[in-house]
């Protein structure tokens, strides 16, 4: 029974002074990174607008435009699985009549959107112009990307990491204290961004374009356990 007695002290003892040496602190840094690249890739939203006085007629001819603006894209070198429509839609056109009294409907309006993807950048500019020329009255946006962004993702991982560890370093050190093993990494938000550099465009287009770069940031929290 001593003998149990005296081990129980001696555990009672020892306990705090190994809880406090296990409770040595922790450094959280985030770390961010972006990496650019020249796009190889651009997508391209463009629509027809047409109006008629009845609804079938707004929208034959809508139907007419974008035949003509596919035909032209096509014979562009445009393969046909690059095309895709993404909108359509058909609505009165809604006026208020002599007496200002009410509204009442006076013709119709159709609207058709096409996304186009664009692999060969130097004929960007030609295949816009070829779909202006036959029949697309509406431009809704041009954006540059990559055709496969997981190098570059990676690329802009470890960059990330290794501004995390280099901040923790500066930290640890200003504290006097030293970097053990890592707790955890969690990575954030990150995506694609268009960077504002300019990208010669194919000297016979018609509308000349600027690519750019296309910046891919990545960020990651990493929680370090400081030596004690």
């Amino acid at each position: 029974m001593r003998l149990l007695i005296a081990y129980a002290v001696i555990a009672a003892f020892l306990w705090p002074m190994a809880a406090f040496a296990d409770a040595s602190g922790t450094l959280t840094v985030t770390g961010t990174a972006t990496v650019n690249a020249a796009p190889d890739q651009a997508t391209l939203s463009l629509g027809v607008t047409t109006t008629g006085a009845t609804a079938a007629v707004a929208m034959g001819a809508n139907n007419d435009a974008a035949s003509a603006v596919i035909a032209r894209l096509i014979a562009a070198k445009v393969a046909e699985r690059d095309m895709q429509t993404t909108g359509l839609s058909l609505n009165p056109n809604w006026v208020m009549n002599a007496a200002g009294t009410a509204q009442e409907i006076q013709g119709y309006t159709a609207s058709s959107t096409l996304t186009v993807r664009i692999d060969a950048l130097d004929a960007a500019g030609a295949i816009l112009d070829a779909a202006i020329a036959d029949g697309a009255n509406t431009l809704n946006g041009l954006t540059f990307g990559l055709t496969d962004p997981r190098p570059l993702e990676d690329d802009a991982r470890k960059a990330a990491v290794a501004d995390a560890l280099a901040r923790a370093q500066v930290l640890a050190q200003a504290a006097g204290e030293t970097l053990g093993p890592i707790v955890s990494i969690t990575e954030g938000s990150g995506g694609q961004q268009p960077m504002p550099m300019l990208f010669k465009a194919a000297a016979d287009s018609a509308v000349p374009l600027a690519a750019g770069e296309v910046g891919v940031s990545a960020e990651v929290t990493i929680v370090w356990q400081l030596k004690p």
